[in-house]
C-alpha cells in the first residue's frame, strides 16, 4: 500500500510539473518577445538621438478648450473631499469642471461633495436616480447626461473628458497635456504610479512592481505595434467627439452599464472605431518625475484579491465574450495577453503544487531511509533549465523597471514580492471564475469596490 501511494505521489508531481513547465515556457517566451520589442524600440530611439520632450517644452494647444473631469463615487466620504480640494488647488488649467457622480442612498458622500462645491463652483455634484451601488459605468453614464445638459444650457461644448477615481492624487500638469494632445488623438493615457504604503510593503507594494512594468514597458509596446491602448480609468482623457460617437452606437450611453471594466473596454472600442489612442510618459521637466497619477492601492490580502477579481472577471473572462477578437495580429496578440490571467494563475498553482508534492516525496524517501535521488527525464530537465533562465530574466526586468520608477529599495523588495503577486493572482482567479459564473447566471452586476485612502500629506511631484 505504501509503495503504491508513493508511486501515485511521484506520478502526480511529474504530471503537474510537466503541465506547469510547458505553461511557464509559453508565457515566458511571450513576455520575452514583449521585452525584445521594448528594448529594440529604446535602442532605435537612442541611436537616432531622439530628444525626449517634457512638460516644460510641451506645445500649447492650437485651440484651448474646456475640460470635464468625471469621478464616479460610491461610499467615498472618507476621501472625496480631500481629493477634490487637492485637485482644485493643483490643476494648472484655466477652464475645467469636476463632475462627481453619487447615489441618493449615500448621504455621507453627497454631503462631502456638497461642502467642496459650496467652496468652489467648479465642482458639480450629480446624484443619480437609482440607489447604489450599481456599476461604475452606470454612474459615469449619469454624469455624462448631466454634462450634456450643461453644454446645452451654457452653449459651450467640452473639448475632452477626463476620468479619475475618488482617491487619485492628480498631477498639476495633466490637463495641459490632455488639452494639447487630444487635438491629435482620441484617447490620451498617462502612467499610473501606485504610492508606496510603508505599512503594507508586501501587499500594496506588489502593485508598485506590476504597474512599473505595465506602464513602463507593456503599454509602450502595445502602442508601438499598433494595438489599441486600453484606458486605465484614471489619468485618461477622451475626446468629446469620440465619446459621443461611442454613445451614439450604444443607445446614448458611452459606458456599458453591465461592464465591470468599462475603462479597459472603452479604450479598445475606440480602436474598433478606427480612432487613435496614445500612452504618454512625459517628465515634468528634465530630470524630474513623470506627469502621472498616483494613488494608494489595496493594503490587505482580502482587498487586493477583491480588486484583482474584478479585473480578471471583466478583462480575462467577460472581455473575451464582450469584445471578441477584432483587429489585426497585433491587436489579437495583446488581447490574448490580457485574457491569459486566469490560465496563468492555473499554471502557477500547478507549479506550486508540483513543488509541494516533490518536497513531500523527498520527505517520504528520507522517512523510510531511502534518500535516493530520482533523476528527471532529459526533456523535462531541459525544459526546467530553459524556464529557469526565463525566470531569471523576468526577475531582472522587474528589478530594472521598479528601480527606474521607485529606486533601489523597492527594486530589491520586488523580487520576493513576485511570490506575493502570484498568491494574490491565484486567489483572485478562483474567485473570478465563480464571479463570472454568477454573471452568466444573470445575477445583477454591482460595484465591488474596496476602501480607499487619500494621503494625509501629498507627495511632491
Amino acid at each position: 500500500m505504501g509503495a503504491a501511494a508513493y508511486w501515485l505521489l511521484e506520478a502526480a508531481a511529474h504530471e503537474l510539473l510537466l503541465f506547469a513547465a510547458v505553461g511557464l515556457l509559453i508565457g515566458g517566451i511571450d513576455d520575452l518577445i514583449v521585452d525584445a520589442i521594448w528594448i529594440g524600440r529604446g535602442m532605435k530611439r537612442w541611436s537616432a538621438r531622439h530628444p525626449r520632450g517634457d512638460l516644460a517644452n510641451l506645445a500649447r494647444p492650437a485651440a484651448p478648450g474646456r475640460i470635464a473631469v468625471l469621478i464616479g463615487a460610491w461610499d467615498e466620504a472618507a476621501v472625496i473631499g480631500a481629493m477634490l480640494r487637492h485637485a482644485l488647488a493643483t490643476f494648472d488649467h484655466d477652464d475645467y469642471r469636476i463632475y462627481v457622480g453619487a447615489y441618493p442612498n449615500d448621504p455621507a458622500t453627497i454631503a462631502a461633495v456638497e461642502e467642496v462645491a459650496r467652496e468652489d463652483m467648479r465642482v458639480r455634484l450629480v446624484v443619480g436616480a437609482r440607489d447604489g451601488p450599481t456599476t461604475k459605468a452606470d454612474c459615469l453614464n449619469q454624469i455624462w447626461h448631466a454634462l450634456l445638459a450643461d453644454e446645452i444650457a451654457s452653449g459651450r461644448a467640452y473639448k475632452a473628458v477626463v476620468l479619475h477615481d475618488a482617491e487619485d492624487v492628480v498631477h498639476s500638469g495633466e490637463l495641459r497635456v490632455f488639452d494639447t494632445l487630444i487635438e491629435r488623438f482620441d484617447l490620451v493615457q498617462l502612467p499610473v504610479l501606485p504610492l508606496v504604503d510603508r505599512h503594507s510593503r508586501w501587499i500594496s507594494g506588489h502593485y508598485c512592481d506590476e504597474f512599473a512594468e505595465a506602464h513602463g514597458k507593456q503599454l509602450v509596446v502595445r502602442e508601438a505595434i499598433g494595438a489599441g491602448v486600453p484606458s486605465a480609468g484614471v489619468g485618461c482623457a477622451l475626446s468629446r467627439a469620440a465619446l459621443q460617437r461611442i454613445a451614439d452606437a450604444g443607445g446614448g450611453d458611452p459606458f456599458d452599464a453591465d461592464s465591470l471594466t468599462e475603462d479597459y473596454e472603452i479604450g479598445l472600442k475606440l480602436g474598433d472605431f478606427g480612432m487613435r489612442g496614445i500612452f504618454v510618459r512625459l517628465p515634468a521637466a528634465a530630470g524630474r518625475s513623470l506627469v502621472a497619477v498616483r494613488a494608494y492601492f489595496p493594503a490587505t490580502l482580502r482587498t487586493a484579491v477583491r480588486q484583482k477579481t474584478r479585473w480578471m472577471t471583466g478583462i480575462a473572462l467577460s472581455g473575451w465574450e464582450r469584445l471578441g477578437w477584432t483587429g489585426g495580429i497585433a491587436e489579437s496578440w495583446m488581447r490574448l495577453r490580457d485574457r491569459r490571467a486566469v490560465l496563468a494563475a492555473i499554471v502557477l498553482a500547478a507549479a506550486y503544487g508540483a513543488l509541494a508534492l516533490e518536497v513531500t516525496a523527498m520527505a517520504w524517501r528520507y522517512a523510510v531511509d531511502r534518500p535516493v535521488f530520482v533523476p528527471l527525464a532529459a526533456p523535462l530537465a531541459l525544459l526546467l533549465q530553459v524556464n529557469l533562465i526565463l525566470m531569471l530574466w523576468r526577475i531582472a526586468m522587474r528589478f530594472a523597471m521598479v528601480r527606474s520608477a521607485y529606486g533601489w529599495g523597492e527594486a530589491w523588495r520586488s523580487v520576493p514580492r513576485m511570490i506575493v503577486g502570484n498568491i494574490v493572482a491565484m486567489m483572485a482567479a478562483r474567485r473570478a471564475v465563480f464571479h463570472y459564473a454568477g454573471i452568466r447566471a444573470q445575477r445583477p452586476v454591482a460595484w465591488d469596490k474596496t476602501v480607499h485612502v487619500f494621503p494625509a500629506t501629498v507627495p511632491a511631484e
